[in-house]
């Protein structure tokens, strides 16, 4: 397990932002008309420079290529400077998709050096150990062979609710939809390893959450690859104190060559990382109720979607949800609870300061059961396999945004939410990543406490959905006002907001975007969405502000 640096001292006196009178940086307030006006210009700016024609990067240094679900949220912010470019955006990431269904991570663009990123497509060699056992990888691009979050539905739907009538003319969903659906198959029907109904990551770098601590415990299992087979291109754009470590990376770089040298078939691989994720499937939930959506809109049956996400909904509560943790916690399908003994191992431990109690069998821990079971597909019944993580990310709180989860698993997210663990509102302004009392907490080091602008987009979208809009307004002033003082930073110190990583980062700008536009900028889109069922703690959904008219944004060069 790799060691992170001891965290900052949590007094006010490291914290160097502005603060309020207890040490927590002041809230922001909404950004008047002159300030919004140079946000979205600043936006347009970020969005137009990392514009390839055919795509955009994330960050031409650090990022050159074009990455899943950053497309997703950048086609989001983009529907409101044009709906045609925003569609292109995700019509190019599907042109990388696989024979089988998945949408690799990475679509690499050819014109880029081999050597400007690490892994690139002298490694994956995705054309070949992509197709030689029927993955199907496309022959006429190179991409990676794992996945990120599948947000890709969700964005369509929006994207062709920003200007319906070109969407239409376009034909715009009739081409997206078959190639959506089959990536939604493709995780229901390979990446099911639990058995349990929900789909599960083979890689770190797969749930978005790259080094998070909630992978630690099954990291620590996986030989890494020798130090010397391999050169990291990232810390020449970025600072090795806000990079995963070495050792992470040498695990990273050891998962990907095994599954690489299994075809990418999961079917085939050993999958020594397998972990059920709760953001990654809380995302499957809202783009299967957008698939129903797209389904409605071209006159075929949303009842198929809406089941499956009802299906995922209830296998998300039943296989991830802690009740004494107050969120949805990661399922290791490789970890155990229990010796042959009965007693619990040392090192599957979970920290949650007594609240996992496996010897009263109070937790769904403990229904792990007393033996390993494979993570592989098993017999319906029996206990779950593997074991819930106890690290708390950010993760385990973004279920807000599915709609239909019970009420007081709503009402718990919503108290983790503002609590000591994630301080939202209290000792932070934006959510971090991971737990502020975590003992691998770190407000600099990537997903080890730093707040991010899509974690954040997604909460504020969950918030507004539960009903919470005075909540949710607050956030939305943060996020923008974050935006704006960092430069549409890739990440920010949680407790100062002082911006890290890469600097005009495109789903900062395009969500900054987003929320420019007011916050039924989504909302008023996603009606077919909610139709599963709208969870709101008053009773009543937030009114809509008004808006200005999708798609008549003031033009930028480009657009």
């Amino acid at each position: 397990m790799s060691a992170a640096p001891a965290p900052a001292p949590r007094t006010a006196a490291v914290r160097t932002g502005r603060q309020g009178p207890t040490g927590t940086p002041a809230p922001h307030r909404f950004p008047g008309r002159a300030e919004r006006a140079r946000l979205r210009r600043g936006a347009h700016r970020v969005l137009l420079g990392n514009w390839t024609g055919t795509s955009t990067v994330p960050s031409h240094g650090l990022y050159p290529h074009q990455w899943s679900w950053d497309s997703a949220f950048i086609a989001i912010g983009l529907r409101h400077l044009s709906a045609t470019r925003a569609q292109r955006e995700l019509e190019t990431l599907l042109g990388g998709q696989w024979g089988d269904g998945r949408i690799p991570h990475i679509v690499f663009n050819s014109r880029v050096p081999q050597d400007a990123y690490f892994p690139g497509p002298g490694f994956w060699r995705s054309s070949t150990a992509g197709r030689s056992r029927g993955a199907g990888a496309p022959l006429d691009a190179e991409t990676s062979g794992i996945v990120q979050p599948p947000v890709h539905a969700f964005a369509a739907w929006l994207v062709h609710c920003a200007d319906p009538d070109a969407s239409r003319r376009r034909g715009f969903l009739a081409r997206v939809q078959p190639r959506l659906a089959a990536w939604h198959r493709y995780l229901a029907d390979e990446r099911d390893l639990g058995g349990g109904g929900l789909a599960a990551v083979v890689h770190p770098w797969e749930p978005g959450m790259d080094n998070s601590p909630c992978w630690d415990g099954p990291l620590s299992r996986v030989e890494p690859a020798p130090a010397g087979s391999f050169r990291r291109a990232d810390l020449t754009h970025g600072a090795a104190a806000e990079r995963p470590t070495d050792l992470d990376y040498g695990r990273y770089v050891a998962l990907a060559a095994a599954y690489r040298d299994h075809g990418y078939r999961d079917a085939d691989a050993p999958h020594p990382f397998a972990v059920e994720d709760p953001s990654f499937n809380a995302l499957l939930i809202v783009s299967e109720h957008a698939l129903a959506a797209i389904a409605r809109e071209l006159g075929g049956d949303p009842a198929p979607h809406r089941e499956r996400a009802a299906a995922l909904t209830d296998a998300l509560v039943r296989r991830s949800w802690s009740p004494q943790a107050g969120q949805f916690l990661c399922r290791d399908l490789r970890g155990e609870l229990r010796d042959q003994r009965g007693e619990l191992r040392g090192d599957q431990r979970v920290d949650l300061r007594g609240d996992l109690r496996g010897d009263e069998g109070t937790d769904q821990a403990a229904s792990a059961g007393t033996r390993r079971e494979d993570a592989t597909r098993r017999p319906s019944g029996g206990p779950p396999p593997g074991t819930l993580i106890g690290a708390r990310s950010a993760a385990g709180l973004l279920p807000l945004i599915a709609p239909g989860l019970p009420a007081h698993v709503t009402a718990a997210l919503l108290r983790t939410v503002t609590g000591e663990h994630f301080g939202l509102g209290d000792s932070v302004r934006l959510l971090p990543s991971y737990d502020l009392r975590g003992p691998a907490f770190d407000p600099y080091r990537y997903w080890r406490g730093p707040a991010w602008f899509n974690v954040n987009w997604l909460l504020e979208h969950g918030l507004r959905r539960c009903g919470e809009s005075e909540r949710a307004d607050l956030l939305r002033a943060d996020v923008l006002g974050a935006a704006a003082a960092s430069r549409f930073a890739e990440y920010l110190d949680p407790y100062t907001g002082e911006g890290r990583g890469a600097r005009d980062f495109s789903w900062t700008a395009a969500l900054a975007l987003d929320l420019l536009k007011g916050p039924d900028s989504g909302h008023e889109c996603e009606q077919e969405v909610q139709r599963a069922g709208f969870t709101s703690m008053s009773g009543k959904e937030p009114a809509p502000e008004p808006r200005e008219s999708p798609g008549r944004s003031e033009p930028e060069e480009g657009f």
